[in-house]
């Protein structure tokens, strides 16, 4: 399929000054973005709960977010999902368990309140309150007793005396987010009017660790790709495929800064794909350079890279074309993860474009006027005489 009938001759090198000038500004404003601002980390990243429902009825996101907030739910984030008449919702807050560091106080005083106890501790990463009794207690008791402080309780588990003889241990395990959410959204009905379809739990050091994983694995890629460029072409060109393909992970990172839409692990997905983009676009014209400084010897590279760059115009435009237009149908049907998704790629696909001729080739031309300056200093290596 030939996308352009006559051959091109656009000058493109010959802008590379400004627009290198522009990407680093904007890459540093990103870096320094993300170093004060940060990302808007998801609940795969950050730790907490989604509930998924549906309702009923026809109902908006602003009417759940009201009853959420109504039923003490302030830090929740309603987003609808599907088409409107669907009524499914994600809801997703911080936090596994309703037990946290604002009512953990409460409930102590509690269970202290129900006799003599000692060594009350709130368990806050795994929603559990331990505590001794020096008389047997009714789990029913002190199951009221913290729920009486505005904590749900899903049981109450009764261990026995402790070996020492000196009393009775007992510990509270606190309900789920998803138990308040039910709650609070069903208050003041007789019968819910939604169905609770799906619920994830991610704790805070799980979710550091699938952070800490998806970076190195990004990390890990981009190294696995710059040994690749390294065995294939010299010196001269590894160090643009590395600066392009930083350059387009930066770039892609300040669309979810800027947007402040979710960082997650369907981010790292979005980041290594084009990862595997950028270095592909590149590497197309690195071989084209290559084989057109055999060509044309005698010519200085940047023309070279220019007739590189436009010989292979037409391919760009026909692939880069292509995966945009299905990622267009993404964004006009996909909600949620998807639309994200669609969205990092499709800005991906720009900046990568953009980077392979304005971030990449201009590289190489650095790297050779600089071995040539190196040269015209230093003058051409000696041979060694023999005797």
């Amino acid at each position: 399929m030939q996308i352009l009938k006559h051959k091109t001759n656009f000058d493109f090198i010959s802008k590379r000054k400004p627009a290198i000038f522009i990407s680093s500004l904007i890459n540093l404003a990103i870096i320094v973005g993300i170093a004060t601002v940060g990302f808007n980390f998801g609940v795969d990243f950050a730790g907490g709960t989604v509930v998924e429902l549906k309702y009923n009825e026809p109902t908006t996101a602003a009417q759940v977010r009201e009853r959420a907030q109504a039923g003490g739910l302030h830090d929740v984030s309603v987003q609808g999902i599907g088409a409107a008449e669907e009524n499914s919702f994600l809801l997703r807050m911080g936090g596994v368990t309703q037990l946290n560091e604002e009512n953990a106080e409460r409930a102590k005083a509690a269970i202290q309140g129900l006799g003599e106890t000692r060594s009350v501790y709130a368990d806050m990463a795994n929603g559990i309150v331990n505590f001794r009794s020096a008389q047997p207690m009714a789990p029913d008791a002190v199951k009221k007793a913290v729920e009486g402080a505005g904590i749900g309780v899903q049981e109450v588990r009764d261990l026995g005396a402790n070996s020492g003889g000196t009393g009775y241990d007992y510990q509270v395990v606190a309900s789920g987010m998803a138990d308040k959410v039910f709650a609070a959204l069903s208050a003041g009905t007789d019968k819910p009017n939604f169905e609770q379809r799906r619920v994830d739990y991610v704790g805070p050091q799980v979710g550091k660790q699938l952070r800490n994983r998806g970076v190195m694995a990004l990390l890990y890629s981009m190294v696995a790709i710059l040994i690749y460029v390294a065995f294939r072409f010299d010196f001269k060109f590894g160090p643009g495929a590395l600066l392009a393909m930083l350059h387009d992970v930066i770039m892609v990172a300040g669309y979810y800064l800027v947007s402040q839409r979710e960082f997650n692990l369907t981010s790292i997905a979005a980041l290594l794909t084009i990862v595997g983009y950028s270095v592909n676009d590149t590497i197309v014209i690195y071989d084209r350079i290559r084989e057109d400084m055999v060509k044309y010897k005698g010519k200085p590279l940047a023309e070279i890279i220019n007739i590189a760059v436009n010989d292979t115009l037409g391919r760009t435009i026909l692939t880069s074309g292509v995966t945009a237009l299905s990622l267009i149908g993404l964004l006009i049907f996909g909600v949620g993860e998807i639309f994200d998704f669609a969205m990092a790629m499709l800005v991906g696909i720009l900046v990568g474009t953009y980077s392979s001729v304005y971030i990449a080739s201009p590289v190489v031309i650095w790297l050779d006027e600089r071995a040539a300056a190196r040269e015209a200093h230093h003058g051409p290596k000696q041979e060694p005489k023999t005797a």
